[in-house]
């Protein structure tokens, strides 16, 4: 139950950056992230998916091997997600909570879809497998390889 990799992007839509560590600050998230600081809805600090569903798709729709494509931030190992709802657990030293499920969008639907896989098809498919979001409770550094504690 790992940290496979973080990404951040500084704009929405914008390019996904791959980085070995993040500093995270309680009530705002990820610094240098798009929603560093934003308040407009509840887990909107950090969004966490597991690396097992999207190299499922991946390999079912014979795409190229891109932990990215999810734009989610922290892309997790071993763990499932959604038991997380409702409950605090950390990364490492810093203390998160997790507020809902991020579920699929047609904005992730049409940055995912092909002549072959239409976006309907992509949101199905990641349907209560997108991830989730939660909330910062502690300041401190998320780095690749981190533990995930209090997750089962």
């Amino acid at each position: 139950m790992t940290i496979d990799r973080i990404y951040i992007s500084h704009e929405q839509g914008g390019v996904q950056f791959e980085l070995e560590s993040v500093m995270v600050v309680a009530g705002a998230g990820i610094e240098d992230d798009r929603y560093f600081g934003h308040r407009d809805e509840p887990g909107q600090n950090i969004t966490l998916i597991e690396a097992e569903e999207i190299e499922a798709f991946l390999s079912k729709y014979d795409r190229p091997h891109d932990l990215s494509i999810s734009k989610r931030n922290l892309v997790t190992r071993g763990v499932r997600l959604n038991s997380l709802v409702g409950k605090e657990f950390s990364v490492g030293d810093v203390r998160l909570r997790g507020v809902e499920l991020c579920e699929p969008c047609f904005v992730l639907g049409r940055a995912l879809r092909s002549p072959e896989l239409d976006s309907a098809t992509i949101v199905r498919r990641f349907l209560h497998r997108a991830g989730l979001r939660a909330d910062v409770l502690s300041d401190g550094v998320i780095a690749r390889g981190a533990p995930l504690h209090g997750v089962g």
